[in-house]
């Protein structure tokens, strides 16, 4: 049991009536729950999209407030203060004014500061602070107006060889504000990368897949990711810079295991965080089995740290592999299968 499930188990007397959790780790909080609480669940994480149905709960994937009636609702806080601000909005302008909405978290995952940003919406307590976490108890005074999805993007422009891209990156997406270093590096190889269908595993705000688009429109792309801002990020940009629709394919995956088969490249800048925690399993997969989702002469292109292990786990699965670049901390690894004679 998640130590953050387990304060609200010891606080269940507050909850009660349609409650509405959010960002919930997977365990089985649902099951120790009282019958005085109707559980529902909002995630825009596959993973634990996945393992909700999995538990038969009543869940929905995506980066909207489900439709559904809820009167409390309960937030794990995400790693994001700019995501916590967006889920906090939405919530709100779905509740009536002296509504409860509930905030816990970790320590070290920032619930202190996380409970600063309900001091905008009403009167905040500390319900309890246990097994280092902390629960907290928003009693709303305002609905605030809904806003549309694209008012919360933040933009940044990239360079390419055809022009500029404009990224549209949602709250919580990875590198929200400016590109990051390991996919600058990556960039100026994804000229080399054969075309055809090419699957960017872990898109984000679409910064690779958007750059392949543009580099030749031949090219169809599978934008994959476990995370529904990232996905509707990555539709955001490709509409934002009038790149061909049928160039793109948008599909949530819990791993590479789900990308399409018989692809020309995989190409990625590998996720290796879950929430606060670091978690390698999806990017090691990836080294390990990517070749099985790919043609004959297939290609590998991945950035990745320069003291992670990829470059064997890469040379185990393909036989071999080529660093072409090593800089600012970063290396941008290549391989392919054998093509048939």
């Amino acid at each position: 049991m998640d130590p953050r499930s387990e304060v609200i188990l010891r606080q269940q007397d507050f909850l009660n009536g349609s409650v509405l959790f959010i960002n919930a780790p997977c365990d089985d909080l649902q099951a120790q729950m009282s019958a005085q609480v109707n559980a529902q669940f909002w995630t825009w994480n596959y993973n634990e999209y996945l393992y909700l149905q999995n538990q038969k709960s009543q869940v929905h994937f995506g980066i909207d407030v489900p439709e559904t009636d809820f009167e409390q609702a309960v937030i794990f806080v995400p790693k994001s203060k700019e995501l916590l601000n967006y889920v906090l909005h939405n919530v709100l302008s779905r509740l009536k004014a002296g509504s409860s909405v509930f905030l816990v978290g970790e320590k070290k995952g920032g619930v202190e500061r996380a409970a600063k940003q309900l001091q905008p919406y009403g009167s905040a307590i500390k319900l309890d602070s246990a097994r280092h976490c902390q629960m907290w108890q928003l009693t709303s005074n305002t609905s605030p107006e809904q806003r549309p999805v694209s008012s919360w993007i933040q933009e940044y422009t990239v360079n390419t060889p055809n022009g500029e891209l404009s990224i549209c990156a949602l709250p919580g997406v990875f590198s929200q504000n400016k590109l990051d270093v390991g996919t600058a590096v990556l960039l100026p190889y994804l000229s080399q990368v054969t075309s055809g269908k090419i699957a960017d595993f872990g898109c984000g705000a679409g910064v690779i897949s958007a750059y392949l688009a543009k580099l030749n429109p031949k090219n169809r792309i599978f934008a994959l990711d476990v995370d529904a801002f990232a996905l509707a990020s990555t539709k955001f940009t490709f509409e934002k810079n009038n790149l061909l629709p049928e160039q793109l394919e948008i599909k949530a995956v819990s791993g590479i295991e789900d990308a399409p088969l018989f692809l020309h490249a995989i190409v990625s800048n590998p996720p290796f965080h879950q929430g606060i925690h670091t978690d390698y399993n999806a990017s090691e997969n990836l080294c390990k089995t990517s070749r099985r989702h790919l043609k004959s002469g297939g290609e590998l292109w991945i950035v990745a740290n320069r003291f992670l292990n990829y470059p064997v786990l890469i040379e185990q699965s393909f036989g071999r592999y080529t660093t072409k670049t090593d800089q600012q901390g970063f290396k941008v690894l290549f391989a392919s299968t054998q093509k048939k004679s």
